[in-house]
């Protein structure tokens, strides 16, 4: 496929059309524009931590005079100087970047000193630029020093009317201390800010040694919105050698005990990054959707600084567990990306670990510190040869006024006559006549003398590096007195200390622990009311007309329940989830996959470390672990396979001291056996419990052969009678047995 393309270039050596290939000239087009936005929009400098548009802005407002010291100006007037003279782009897209600026809870040392509604960490938006005010601030005048002193080199604007700085030349580490992000093409940049007392002192350290450990001195992002980075010194140190990795930052949470016992807890700082509306928006939810039942309530008590009050459900709930829940599952936790990719000296991407991003910036100062010691020694040059010229013209002030009086070419004949140079002569020309009651000859020396000494200086500066260093150490000490660990500024907001990741809490620790009972009817309605009631109240056995109880027994909300069908498929249920017991409960089957034609075999607690005797009506069994059993989902979880035309018939607990099992089958034949003879299986069809010459099993248990084997009287008296000769009955696993003892119940059922 080859694309027709018209050459308009008159410059071009090619007229007219030309054919080329698709995809090559496709190709060319979009690296043009991907190599467009990555060096000239999407990442920073490694020399000052800017981007095009936002050096833009701040360029446009020093011309505008808008220093700190000087009164605010209307945001409209720098966005129409910024689009309309050096960034020809959409005014929202440098409102937005100019708005960021100014935003405490965004930038670590804000640029812009904004006056008049620029958002705020809730997500809501600026207000329009008509009706917002800005200047500089002092950390921007820091970051542009040096630009009247030939520091950095100028270009062109897009239409070729005005100059703009490539770079900025001031000493405060920009990229570093206020950080950056964008999406380029085919690549990212997200460098989390710093502490600037940090990286000034590490920069010292470099220069002393260019082989220091930097991580001696910065000891992890420093946000302006606080929080605590928890991760470990080698998980950090690991980022920063690589220039790649994240850092988990957790709001900062206090438990505050109330008169009475009670608690609450208050997030005064929370992560950078995360808006305060969507947070409080995200834990609500939580709240509504009963995923942190523990939690009670939420409010939002913020003024200028940020209080979240959180309220447990109860005050015996553990303050730990609901500090952890909420990390897990809200934005009280977040990783804050690292990605420091930069744009070198010669505006190549690269990405750079923490010591070789400062080293190159501190390589930078250096460049700046000699451009800007020459410029300073080409001004003494130029001021020496006038103040040379003003003490020729003192020593002959008589003749230079008569020469001015007289001749009709005063310029050319100082000129010659006492050797002075054109600059010289045009400034003694210029000289206003009340200049002349100052020109003293020891004044004018003295400032000789001073120039002298300073060019000197400069010189040895210029020619020493051992004398640069020294003065770069001097000046970033003098940065320390306003950014210094000591002041309001650069005090560090961001505490590190380690600390493991939140750990999942269990279902019981989520739900307050509350007695219940579970009434199960006939037909499978299920209900839980409040409280260990006695089964047998008629409170308790109300029922639908037609139904009748099934099931009924004693919990706790913080339980979960085993429910065995016939097909030997088990299903799990929350017991805190179960319908109240004010009327006759929910179908179970609407809270499981049970099919309508399954009959329901047991409902029963399920103690993580118990074991249950499952057996088929066929006689064959075996013992399980209640943990194998649990399922995780709606459909339940397959454990016994009966053979074809069986199904489960039982399902019982196993106390840790019982040690044989009793088998009875609709033949009325009881067999005793140890319990040490059945299997323990995760899922199967099991051994022979029994065998049967017609029927099958009708009940099995398992009980302590030293107490005997109990079972109920019948009747309303309660009275239990126990067996504790069971020599008749004692046989080997999978016997047919023998009839029972006398009043053992007529259903066959223990």
């Amino acid at each position: 496929m080859t694309l027709d393309t018209e050459i308009t270039d008159p410059g071009s050596p090619i007229d007219g059309p030309t054919d080329v290939p698709f995809d090559s000239a496709l190709s060319e087009r979009y690296l043009v524009y991907a190599m467009s936005t990555i060096t000239a929009r999407s990442l920073p400098d490694v020399r000052d931590g800017m981007k095009p548009v936002h050096r833009r802005l701040l360029w446009a407002m020093r011309l505008l005079k808008l220093d700190p010291a000087s009164g605010y100006k209307k945001c409209a007037r720098v966005v129409g100087d910024v689009i309309g003279k050096y960034h020809p782009h959409g005014d929202q897209s440098v409102y937005d970047a100019m708005v960021r600026l100014a935003q405490t809870f965004a930038l670590r040392y804000p640029l812009v000193d904004g006056q008049g509604n620029f958002g705020n960490i809730d997500g809501d938006n600026a207000a329009a630029y008509r009706y917002t005010e800005a200047r500089l601030t002092q950390v921007a005048i820091d970051l542009m020093d040096g630009l009247d002193e030939n520091a950095t080199d100028f270009r062109a604007t897009y239409n070729g009317e005005d100059e703009e700085p490539e770079l900025f030349p001031g000493l405060f580490p920009n990229l570093l201390a206020n950080g950056a992000s964008g999406i380029a093409v085919g690549m990212a940049t997200s460098i989390p800010p710093h502490n600037a007392a940090e990286l000034i002192n590490a920069a010292v350290a470099l220069i002393d040694n260019p082989q220091a450990d930097v991580l001696q001195h910065v000891t992890g992002p420093d946000f302006p919105t606080g929080g605590v980075v928890v991760d470990s010194p080698a998980a950090i140190a690991e980022a920063y050698n690589t220039g790649r990795g994240s850092f988990r930052v957790r709001a900062r949470i206090e438990k505050v005990v109330e008169k009475g016992g009670g608690w609450h807890l208050v997030v005064s700082e929370i992560p950078y990054g995360v808006q305060k509306g969507k947070l409080i928006e995200g834990i609500a939810e939580l709240i509504n959707e009963k995923k942190l039942p523990i939690l009670g309530d939420v409010r939002d008590e913020s003024a200028e600084d940020i209080r979240v009050v959180l309220e447990p459900r109860s005050r015996t709930v553990s303050a730990e567990d609901l500090i952890h829940s909420l990390y897990r599952l809200s934005d009280l936790e977040v990783r804050v990306p690292l990605n420091l990719n930069v744009l070198d000296a010669q505006h190549t991407p690269r990405v750079m670990s923490l010591h070789e991003a400062l080293s190159q910036w501190l390589q930078h100062q250096f460049i700046v510190l000699q451009r800007k010691s020459q410029h300073r020694l080409d001004k003494i040059a130029d001021r020496l040869e006038l103040v040379a010229g003003y003490i020729i013209a003192f020593l002959n002030l008589d003749r230079v006024i008569e020469i001015i009086r007289t001749e009709d070419e005063p310029k050319q004949v100082m000129m010659a006559e006492f050797q002075l140079t054109d600059r010289q002569a045009e400034a003694i020309l210029n000289m206003r006549l009340r200049s002349l009651r100052k020109l003293e000859e020891m004044e004018l020396k003295r400032e000789q003398e001073a120039l002298e000494k300073e060019k000197a200086e400069l010189e040895q500066l210029l020619s020493s590096d051992a004398r640069q260093r020294t003065r770069m150490k001097r000046d970033l000490g003098r940065m320390l007195v306003r950014y210094g660990l000591d002041t309001p500024l650069g005090k560090r907001r961001t505490t590190v200390e380690e600390a493991a990741p939140a750990r999942e809490i269990p279902l019981e620790a989520m739900i307050e622990r509350e007695p219940i009972t579970v009434i199960l009817s006939q037909r499978g309605w299920v209900r839980a009311m409040k409280g260990h009631v006695e089964t047998g109240s008629g409170e308790a056995l109300k029922f639908k007309e037609g139904d009748g109880p099934f099931l009924a027994f004693h919990a706790h909300t913080t339980d979960k329940l085993l429910l065995a069908a016939d097909n030997g498929r088990f299903y799990t249920l929350a017991a805190d989830k179960l319908p109240g017991g004010r009327g006759f409960g929910e179908p179970v089957r609407l809270m499981i996959d049970l099919d309508g034609d399954r009959q329901i075999v047991t409902l029963r607690r399920a103690a993580a470390s118990q074991r249950l005797l499952v057996a088929a009506s066929d006689g064959r069994g075996f013992v399980v672990k209640a943990e194998d059993v649990l399922a995780e989902t709606r459909k339940g979880k397959q454990v016994v396979n009966p053979r074809a035309g069986a199904h489960l018939k039982v399902v019982r607990g196993i106390a840790d001291d019982e040690d044989m099992v009793a088998a009875i089958g609709d033949n009325r034949k009881l067999v005793v056996f140890p319990l040490s003879e059945v299997a323990e299986l995760a899922r199967g069809q099991g051994v022979q419990l029994q065998r049967y010459r017609d029927g099958g099993l009708s009940d099995a248990t398992t009980f302590k052969m030293a107490e005997g084997l109990s079972w109920a009287m019948g009747g309303e008296t309660g009275r239990m009678r126990t067996e504790t000769d069971l020599s008749g009955w004692r046989a080997a696993r999978g016997a047919a047995g023998r009839m029972p003892p006398t009043g053992f119940p007529r259903d066959n059922r223990f």
